[in-house]
């Protein structure tokens, strides 16, 4: 898929991703297509026995209406999830229909009343939060209950997932597909000159030295994408500084981009840029182009990206490559959080609306997706795991880098982080010019950091906006 539908497919979900527990709306309205329904929620108009293999009592014989937002995932995991369903309640039926623009789609179904039984509210288009959220059940109770292989759903999932879906206290949503975050490399590359993954940002900056010396550079960037290194400078410099660097630039703080691990880190890619370690021509080159440099003619040695990057560079990836993904640098080996800590978040976020006719069902067609044999489809036929632990094999089914991935995030254990702001308040237009005139050289770490900085003060004064304020 292509970086912008990478966006739109993200945005949706990236609304609530502030990684907290508590996400608490400060100010002004956020704007949604789907209108208030109020009143008192509704349960299943028709209920079964309740079992340990029929946890929400769906009735016998049940159809449940599912709308999947059909963008770089499909939607034939959930397809499969609904025959797995079907095979375990004969006579039940797992409608599973396709939309590009669910808010749109689904906007008079709310009004109405009768929304669908379980939704994947992703996409440009997804319907905001603060709209629906009286509407939606808790989804803590799919997670209580155990899952087709007899354990309780929460101790099989990676740590962190409920955060994206969770809005004052409730799981509104939950997020099925994981992103990796990571800093890609090949593995065979590195193992022919005999280097070593930097764990530093002066450990990568001798790296890029070395690439010099053999006619190579260190990174390569393309114009869309030339804020995939704001994305590695922020994962940085949250490792380095800990979680209030986080807090400070997901809620819009006075001199967020100021702070000394952020400077730190903007300090060590200015001398990067000026030694001549990034590819130049970035800011002229589309970003398929430029990560093609990278993962077929190996002119450059590492790449950050999310875990996406090997679905999507399938086709422009030298044989023989082995992308493998690595953390992000720290900028000391005395962080305050550990260099294998993670920046990784979930996406593709189901909803189970309290008015849909089949509540039940819908709960159990999303404890059916939490399944191993559904999970493990997902990873196999997407090469990106889901939330669900244990679901990829030692040879990632053929995918060095998704054997990395599930290496990573068993190596992070509990320290995984993330953060919203970007998607939830349209920065990214406006910081890819100062990013793509930092990396040409054209600019500095300081003309950097304010002109970030007024974008993050122009949207925290902007009264129009609401404001997400994270705990």
């Amino acid at each position: 898929m292509n970086i912008q539908n990478k966006t739109l497919q993200r945005r949706g979900f990236l609304r609530g991703v502030l990684a907290a527990a508590v996400l608490v709306p400060v100010a002004g309205s956020l704007g949604s297509c789907a209108g208030g329904g109020g009143g008192a929620p509704a349960a299943s108009t028709a209920a079964g026995p309740v079992s340990d293999t029929n946890p929400f009592g769906m009735a016998d014989n049940s159809t449940i209406d599912a709308v999947i937002f059909k963008g770089g995932y499909g939607i034939d995991y959930v397809e499969f999830a609904g025959k797995l369903l079907e095979k375990n309640h004969p006579g039940s039926t797992a409608k599973i229909a396709p939309s590009t623009a669910i808010a749109q789609e689904l906007q008079s179904r709310f009004v109405g009343g009768n929304p669908p039984d379980l939704i994947d509210n992703s996409g440009e288009g997804a319907m905001g939060f603060s709209a629906i959220l009286d509407q939606l059940e808790d989804l803590n109770s799919v997670l209580e209950v155990k899952n087709l292989e007899g354990t309780v759903i929460k101790d099989t999932l990676y740590a962190g997932v409920e955060a994206p879906g969770t809005f004052g206290g409730k799981l509104a949503a939950l997020n099925y597909a994981l992103t990796i975050y990571a800093l890609w490399y090949s593995a065979s590359l590195f193992q022919d000159n005999g280097w070593t993954v930097p764990k530093t940002w002066d450990e990568a900056l001798d790296l890029g030295a070395k690439a010099k010396a053999k006619d190579k550079y260190l990174f390569v960037w393309g114009k869309e994408a030339a804020t995939y290194y704001q994305t590695l400078a922020l994962g940085s410099a949250i490792k380095e500084g800990g979680d209030e660097v986080r807090l400070a630039v997901d809620n819009l703080k006075d001199k967020c981009w100021s702070q000394p691990a952020i400077q730190s880190v903007f300090a060590a890619m200015e001398k990067a840029v000026k030694a001549g370690y990034f590819k130049p021509g970035g800011s002229g080159t589309k970003f398929t182009a430029a990560q093609a440099q990278w993962s077929n003619d190996e002119s450059a040695l590492l790449y950050p990206s999310g875990s996406w990057i090997e679905n999507e560079m399938k086709d422009q990836t030298k044989p023989g490559f082995k992308m493998t993904g690595a953390p992000e640098f720290t900028v000391t080996s005395s962080s305050k959080m550990p260099y294998e800590a993670m920046h990784s978040a979930a996406g593709e976020p189901f909803i189970v609306p309290s008015k849909g006719k089949n509540v039940a069902g819908g709960k159990e067609l999303l404890r059916t997706m939490l399944s191993k044999d559904a999970a493990t489809n997902f990873a196999k036929t997407k090469l990106a795991p889901s939330i669900v632990k244990g679901t990829v094999p030692a040879d990632g089914f053929g995918s060095t880098a998704l054997v990395s991935q599930t290496k990573l995030l068993d190596a992070a254990g509990s320290n995984i982080f993330t953060w919203g702001f970007v998607d939830l308040y349209g920065m990214n237009k406006d910081q890819l010019v100062l990013w793509n005139t930092f990396l040409d050289g054209k600019s500095d770490a300081a003309t950097l950091t304010s002109g970030l900085q007024k974008i993050t003060d122009d949207v925290r004064n902007d009264s129009s906006v609401t404001k997400i304020e994270v705990k």
